[in-house]
């Protein structure tokens, strides 16, 4: 052996290779790297699970060794056996997962419908004849699909109290709970305790609970609005409550302490057990489970026990959240005589399973104050618990369900003017269709509630801290809605739900009712909006309506920087103001050198506002630390200015006035651009507002746009701006072109070919003539064209995933008309043509030269866009089963003949990579 080849070693075990461990070079790398030992290359693949070379990332390759006996080809009798096998293995499985699926989707949704039904009948006979109706076959379709809907809402709130049950576990129950005194009745010792008796887990809920408290009518000697609410987790009313009954306290202290002694001794006769007791303390499940386990997708039949457990859950929590309330309930209106009214509502169900909610909070209350009477603890604890489930879950459905509903029918009836509707009208919708109407009407009302939270957010960034102390800041770490349901007493929430309520109504009838007042005073002929919707079209108007709200609008506010434009259009109206009124600081707030030069002690100021009027000195104390430590909620110090309360007022009043002018411009102005854009396409003809508004939006967006961009550019010189101007225009021009092709041509091929092989077969008979639609079929190409999109992009690796992925990388400003046109617009479309073309060719250009009858030619042309649809579909099954029995087929040859694999060594030959064998060459 000579010098160069004891010079190679394995790159791994450092050492030589020999007759049986030879040398392989499997990858780019050279040098002292380039070789490894096969056995020590599949140690280190075992150990990085890796199938590449980590430095160069060159994929290594084995080649099979088979067996010398090994025929050229397998026997018949081979694959067949391995074929029965694999038949075998896919019925098993088949069995399987058709069991899982009749189990899941069938057993349970269907059991749990009809127990559901079973319950709330009200008849003894149901229950009697509830095993026949198990294994009933009416029906079974709705019962399934109304059976899922059961499991959800059943798993749903087992979930939910589950979390409520960490909640509490987590943030602290509160103090009545762990108290021996019955605090329920609603009365100022409901609400979170004094500074020094408040946890520590809650305390940032009950600051964040002040904080949104409504301010009181004289905050401060000074006028000035407190610089940081009132002190954590109460209002100064509770503050003055607790200083006036201070003398109460210390008598009922006394009566306390005996209480625990006396609690003491009756658990030390009780038992330890009786000490350690939690209600909230459940059994968590001795086994942690995976999905596939519980669903029964791992191959075994343990799940055939959790389908027992979630039919038993769903029986139980039917029984217990949804029978028991309803019946309560039930008995309450039939006595006291509601049965009419409630009737009325066309939520007969729901109406009253509330009422028995809230009649059977009333019954916890009562029996929790017994149980603390009777000294009663493991009672009085588990019924406290019981109490905070019914509050939270009230608390939750006034909060998700009936505000926003409350919002979105004010919207409505402040709106009827707008659409030239009446309150008659409403009513006869509701009646036909109440639960449709009702939901509309709720989603609309989540919308508003969304983007004025959405807007107050805006406001927080704008304004100093502390000017909206009295607002919720959903972005503050500690605000945690679910504790504040836990801990803060029910009028409090009453009282928060009565002010959202005055607060969202008011800005509604100055930003809708009135401005359309004003609308109709000053332009009679503007109102009412055509919202019309005409059902003559195959496709109605719908179409255009999701095409707008799920292509045009997003696109709008995701590359329109609209948030940007309105943060900054808030910032200069605040500016402008302050400085009109004198409340910049306010606003605003100052810089460091001028607070540092009016108190260069460092020295709290009086117009800090640090004092409270009626407050002890203790609780005075406690404020001042919570100012210095920065308290749970931030607050900037400003400058109070002479006559500031008239100037708060003022204030206001210009910012009402601000609103009513910008809800005018927002009602008029896009719909008078779009009215006027449409007018030269349509002439006189109706046209839904939508458009009219959509193009109007538009329209503004651009010259907004184009208007902030030339500002920005004045300051550079001409010359500069002339080559933006140039570079605007190319890019512009460019993104025309793109916008043509990808957003017009190919979603009019889409749609037109989603017509012809779907649409037209199933909607027109052969003896009619299809009508076809190009903006329709345009409107709908674009939504197929989005998803398919989408799911291009979730789905696996290949050409098409690449360019868009390439496409949306580049963006705009980077847009790549060659690569577009070459490599996504070009390929794209001449598939389409030739899917649309090929079939028209051979239905009119061939069928006629066979000389077949007119019906024959008209079946052939309208049935043939379908048919090669279902060869097309049927080429591509035909195509994955044959890579399947490839598959199949080294599998089998592979399981019987082959003994091993050898490495396979890297070389770089006539400037081309090529692998070869050390010992034998590549199949």
């Amino acid at each position: 052996m000579d010098t160069a080849e004891e010079a190679d070693i394995c790159r791994v075990c450092r050492s030589e290779g020999s007759q049986d461990k030879p040398l392989f070079h499997p990858c780019v790398c050279t040098g002292s790297i380039k070789f490894i030992h096969q056995e020590c290359l599949l140690q280190w693949l075992k150990h990085s699970r890796k199938e590449y070379c980590e430095l160069c990332k060159h994929r290594f390759a084995f080649t099979p060794i088979y067996s010398p006996d090994m025929p050229s080809r397998l026997p018949v009798q081979d694959i067949f056996a391995g074929l029965v096998t694999s038949i075998g293995t896919a019925i098993r499985y088949w069995f399987h997962y058709t069991l899982v699926a009749f189990a899941w989707l069938g057993v349970v949704p269907l059991t749990a419908c009809r127990i559901y039904k079973c319950l709330f009948t009200g008849s003894v006979s149901s229950l009697l004849t509830l095993p026949l109706d198990m294994l009933s076959t009416q029906n079974l379709l709705a019962d399934c699909l109304q059976g899922c809907f059961v499991v959800t809402c059943t798993l749903c709130a087992f979930i939910s109290l589950v979390w409520l049950r960490e909640q509490i576990v987590h943030g602290g129950a509160p103090q009545w709970l762990e108290q021996n005194q019955p605090p329920l009745v609603p009365n100022q010792q409901n609400g979170p305790a004094a500074a020094n008796e408040v946890p520590a887990a809650n305390a940032g809920v009950n600051a964040e609970a002040a904080a949104e408290a409504p301010a009181p009518a004289d905050p401060a000697p000074d006028g000035l609005p407190p610089a940081n609410p009132p002190e954590a987790g109460r209002d100064e009313a509770e503050l003055d409550d607790e200083d006036e009954d201070d003398d109460g306290e210390e008598d009922e202290e006394e009566d306390d302490e005996e209480g625990r002694e006396e609690d003491a001794a009756d658990a030390n006769n009780g038992g330890q057990e009786d000490l350690n007791w939690n209600a909230l303390e459940w059994d968590r499940a001795a086994e942690e489970l995976t999905w596939e386990r519980m669903l029964g997708l791992d191959g075994s039949l343990v799940f055939l026990e959790h389908v027992f457990w979630v039919v038993s859950l769903n029986t139980l929590v039917i029984l217990v959240f949804a029978f028991c309330p309803y019946h309560i309930g039930h008995f309450s209106v039939v006595g006291l005589g509601f049965e009419d009214y409630i009737k009325a509502s066309h939520f007969d169900g729901l109406v009253t399973t509330i009422l028995g909610y809230i009649l059977l909070a009333g019954n916890l209350i009562l029996f929790h104050a017994f149980a603390s009477l009777v000294r009663f603890q493991r009672c009085r604890r588990l019924v406290g618990v019981f109490y905070i489930v019914v509050k939270v879950s009230l608390l939750v459905v006034m909060e998700i369900g009936l505000f926003p509903l409350i919002c979105g029918w004010w919207l409505d009836i402040c709106s009827l003017e707008m659409f030239d509707a009446t309150l008659k009208d409403r009513k006869q919708s509701f009646d036909s269709a109440p639960g449709t109407t009702m939901f509309l009407h709720w989603l609309v009302g989540m919308v508003y509630v969304f983007y004025f939270a959405s807007f107050i957010l805006l406001l927080r960034e704008v304004l100093r801290p502390g000017v909206l102390w009295f607002l919720r800041n959903l972005n503050d770490p500690d605000f945690n809605p679910v504790q504040e349901m836990i801990h803060l007493p029910i009028y409090r929430h009453l009282r928060r739900f009565i002010l959202s309520v005055v607060v969202f109504g008011s800005i509604v009838l100055l930003m809708l009712w009135l401005p359309i007042r004003i609308i109709k005073l000053l332009f009679p002929n503007f109102l009412p909006y055509n919202v019309m919707l005409y059902s003559d079209a195959p496709v109605s108007e719908l179409s255009l309506e999701l095409l707008l709200l799920q292509v045009v609008l997003p696109a709008l506010l995701e590359q329109g920087h609209t948030r940007q434009w309105l943060k900054r259009l808030v910032h200069a109206w605040t500016f402008t103001t302050g400085y009109m009124l004198d409340l910049h600081s306010y606003l605003l707030g100052d810089h460091e050198d001028d607070d540092e030069d009016d108190n260069p002690n460092n020295n709290p100021p009086d117009r800090h506002n640090n004092r409270f009027p009626g407050l002890g000195e203790g609780l005075h104390a406690a404020h001042q630390a919570i100012l210095q430590q920065g308290g749970p909620i931030g607050f900037q110090a400003y400058h109070r200015p002479v006559d500031f309360s008239l100037k708060i007022v003022l204030l206001v009043v210009f910012m009402c006035v601000t609103l009513l002018l910008a809800s005018l411009l927002c009602l008029t102005l896009p719909v008078f651009a779009g009215r006027w854009l449409m007018s030269f396409w349509m002439g006189s003809a109706m046209v839904h507002e939508l458009y009219t508004a959509a193009s109007g939006l538009y329209i503004c967006w651009l010259s907004i746009r184009a208007a902030t961009v030339v500002l920005s550019w004045m300051p550079q010189g001409r010359t500069i701006i002339l080559v933006k101007v140039h570079e605007w225009s190319l890019m512009i021009l460019k993104t025309l072109v793109v916008a043509v092709l990808l957003a017009g041509v190919i979603p009019l091929l889409l749609g037109l070919l989603f017509e012809l092989v779907i649409v037209a077969p199933l909607r027109v008979q052969l003896d009619q003539t299809p009508l076809f639609y190009p903006w329709q079929d345009w409107a709908l190409g674009v939504l197929h064209a989005k998803i398919i999109a989408a799911i291009t992009l979730m789905g696996p690796q290949w050409w098409l995933k690449t360019v868009i992925e390439q496409v949306y990388a580049n963006g705009i400003r980077n847009i790549d008309l060659h690569f577009i046109v070459r490599g996504l617009a070009a390929p794209v479309i001449c598939v389409l043509l030739l899917s649309l073309s090929v079939p028209y060719t051979i239905s009119i250009g061939i069928t006629p030269l066979l000389g077949v009858t007119p019906e024959m030619q008209t079946l052939v042309e309208r049935r043939i866009y379908p048919l090669l649809m279902m060869v097309v579909i049927l080429l591509a099954v035909l195509f994955f089963q044959i890579r399947q029995f490839k598959r199949l087929y080294e599998h089998i040859k592979n399981d019987k003949y082959l003994v091993g694999q050898r490495l396979v060594n890297y070389e770089r030959k006539n400037g081309r990579r090529m692998s070869t064998s050390s010992h034998s060459s590549p199949p």
